[in-house]
């Protein structure tokens, strides 16, 4: 069997842009180059689910932070971040590696530097009451495959190796 035991977790449009809110997708379909830099360092990719998606489908409008925090919002937020750390323990537990999580920056659910979205709050919450310490990155406001691509896999690599 032939595992490398190292994970990363990385928001849902990462690997689906299809779920991104019209008209702000950056790629037909996933990032490519963030994905095959992931997977050429036989990096295993934990997708994490979308709650904007979840919570008001592919017709929405883009919102703020402010405008998708509400109580139904968060509840939301909070069962994919229950759901994601049992994820990582079992991972830890069975001596994986999980190195981190890459988010989106200035997403309202997925941020995690600055302005920390939603689901990261939550997410990092829960993740520091278990004392599970991770490593993360945001994918740039303006990144685009080819664009800026090689700036980011910069960072990627300080937190694959």
């Amino acid at each position: 069997m032939e595992r490398n035991k190292r994970i990363v977790l990385v928001s849902h449009c990462i690997l689906n842009q299809n779920s991104v809110v019209y008209p702000l997708a950056r790629a037909k379909g996933a990032y490519k180059d963030i994905i095959i830099e992931l997977i050429n360092n036989d990096i295993g990719i934990h997708q994490l689910p979308c709650p904007e998606y979840r919570y008001l489908g592919l017709k929405r409008e883009p919102m703020t932070k402010e405008q998708y925090d509400n109580e139904n919002f968060r509840n939301i937020n909070k069962r994919i971040a229950d759901d994601t750390v049992i994820v990582v323990k079992e991972y830890l537990n069975n001596g994986y590696e999980v190195l981190g999580i890459i988010g989106i920056n200035e997403s309202p659910t997925c941020s995690i530097n600055g302005n920390k979205g939603i689901l990261m709050e939550e997410l990092m919450n829960i993740l520091n009451k278990e004392n599970i310490r991770l490593e993360y990155i945001d994918v740039f406001t303006d990144y685009h495959d080819g664009e800026r691509s090689n700036e980011f896999i910069v960072e990627l690599h300080k937190l694959i190796k």
